[in-house]
Order: structure tokens, then sequence, then C-alpha cells
């Protein structure tokens, strides 16, 4: 017996969930269309079919990137929704159509299914996406944690030592009312260097450690992670003190470059604060420049920030509010 149901999935929410694990108790095998959408959220086609293949692994999933964008109850709406299914069904004899929407009428009709309707008026699971898109950390109780660590967009800031990084990411996170990441090779660094110096293995732990981190901080956040500093600077500290990097550390960095939604490069043009666990400020422009390098050679897209500390809240401020899109995030 084969199922089907389709939608938006923007994003994946407890409902959905419910209509997938019933569909799932009654048929032998389940499709899921979902249709992309970028009229309604963010979050890319490619993520929010993710999500189910994750969850429901047994469940064929169908991206439907040149499915119809109207919605509504029209016999023309109707129409083209009922001819794009029979299409990519390629003849396939579906035995129930479970929804939880209008449509669920006459699509059923259409491909001769039974009609399966779950908590059509939203008792089990009083929830709406658009109730979630609005405020997902408010709704956060219907979000799976992997649908919610990628609705967060993660902020990192990146550069030398002494660029204001950490002073920035905190106050970021006061102005939107949400968590940072703190740079986990410095609480590393105390504990376990000898001589002001750690091991290439030791410094694919921060790597490691950090992205660990992190993950936490994202079940946390509220919109917005902002984080101090990522895995590329940990390899560009590898190969200044050793000439190289640990497989492990190059693993983390190539995982962790589509990470971010966005990449903020603090400038030098403050004062440099220099503290006995730092090399001088010449250290901290050969590492600046190093990590122009790195961010310029694997194309990133970044933005510079200079200025006080006021005017860089602002700017970061204005660089949020002017990039749009979901960051690109890295498969598990």
């Amino acid at each position: 017996m084969l199922g089907l149901t389709l939608g938006k999935f923007a994003p994946l929410h407890r409902g959905h969930q419910l209509l997938i694990e019933t569909a799932l108790k009654e048929v032998d095998k389940l499709i899921v269309a979902i249709y992309d959408c970028p009229e309604t959220t963010d979050v890319p086609l490619m993520v929010r079919a993710r999500w189910i293949r994750a969850l429901y692994p047994s469940v064929k999933v169908i991206e439907a990137w040149d499915g119809p964008t109207e919605v509504g109850n029209t016999d023309k709406i109707k129409s083209e929704q009922e001819n794009y299914i029979m299409g990519i069904l390629k003849g396939q004899k579906i035995d129930k159509f479970y929804s939880s929407e209008f449509y669920g009428n006459h699509m059923s009709k259409a491909l001769q299914a039974e009609n399966r309707v779950v908590d059509e008026n939203r008792v089990i699971v009083p929830i709406s996406g658009t109730a979630i898109r609005n405020d997902p950390y408010a709704n956060k109780r219907f979000i799976h944690p992997i649908v919610y660590r990628d609705l967060i967009k993660n902020v990192v800031f990146m550069g030398a030592p002494s660029t204001g990084k950490t002073t920035l990411a905190m106050e970021m996170a006061k102005k939107f009312n949400t968590c940072w990441m703190p740079e986990y090779g410095r609480e590393y660094w105390d504990t376990h260097q000898v001589n002001r110096r750690l091991t290439k293995k030791q410094l694919a732990e921060i790597a490691i450690g950090h992205l660990e981190r992190e993950e936490e901080c994202l079940q946390k956040a509220n919109r917005y992670l902002f984080t101090d500093t990522n895995a590329i600077t940990t390899y560009l500290f590898s190969l200044y003190y050793h000439g190289a990097a640990d497989p492990e550390l190059m693993d983390a960095v190539n995982y962790c470059i589509p990470r971010y939604h966005t990449y903020i490069l603090c400038d030098t043009d403050i004062p440099y604060d220099d503290t006995w666990d730092r090399s001088g400020d010449a250290n901290r422009q050969e590492l600046q420049d190093r990590t122009v390098w790195f961010i310029k050679d694997r194309k990133i897209d970044y933005n510079t920030i200079s200025g006080n500390l006021e005017e860089r809240i602002q700017k970061v401020g204005l660089v949020m509010s002017t990039t749009t899109g979901t960051r690109p995030v890295a498969c598990n």
C-alpha cells in the first residue's frame, strides 16, 4: 500500500510529523513531495528535504523544484496542482493521500485514493507554519532539534587575535536577545598549553570541541547565534606554528566553511591588546593577512567591520538586515 503527502514544510513541525508518522503506520511505503517556495521561506528546499530524510529514512522524498507556486481553492489552481502531482508520480498508484488541509479532498479524488485527513483543526498539535516562521523561539516546543538548528542564522566573527571578535559577539547577542558562542580554543589553551604551545593534535581537538559546543548553542539561540571564530582560525594557527595541520582539523575546516549564514571579518584598526598570551602586533597583522587570504581563496562571502565598538555594532546590524537567505548547512 502506497501513501502520499505533500507540502512546503516551511518549516517542518510537530504537526507535519504527526501527519507523516500516521501515514507510516498505515501504509507500506510513503512518498513526501516538497515544494520549493522562496516566496514563503528562505530555508532552501534541499535543507527542508534533508530534515525529512534524516528523521524518516524509509520515506521517499521528491523535491518539487518546478512545482506550482499558486495556492488557493480555485478550479485553475486545483487543476495545476493535480496535473503536476500526477506528472511526478509517473503512473504510480496512490492508495491513501494524507493532509490536514482543504486540498486533500480534490487531490485524493484526482488520485483515486482514500482521503486521510489528520488533525485538520490543529487540536492534537496546535501550531501552524506561519506562527513558527513569525517566532521560532517562542514555538520551539513544536520544532524538532535538527530543524530548529537550521532556523538559526549563525554569524561568525573572524580575524586575528585582538581584533574585537569576543566583545562584538557578546554585544550583538545582547542587542538581539540571544546567546553567543565563546572561542573554545581560548579555554582549551588555558588548560593544555605548554610553553604557550599546543600540538597539531590538540589544535584539531579545539576545532572539534568548538563545533560540539556550537551545536549546543544553536539549540539555545533566538533567531541568531553569534560565534567567536571557527575552525579556520585554528587551522591558520596550526600552519603558523607547525607548518601543517592534523587531518582531523582539515576535516573540521571543510565541514564548517558552509556552516555560517554570515562571515564578519573584524579589522585591525583598534589598539592591540598586548596580553601575556599573545605574540605582538606584528603577529596579529600576519595572522590577519593569512585569514583574509584563506577567505578569499575559498571564495567565502564576507564583510569587513571596522571602527569603534558602537560603529561596529551598527555595521553588523546593517549587514544582517541586508543579507538574505539561510546558510547552506553542512550535512551531518
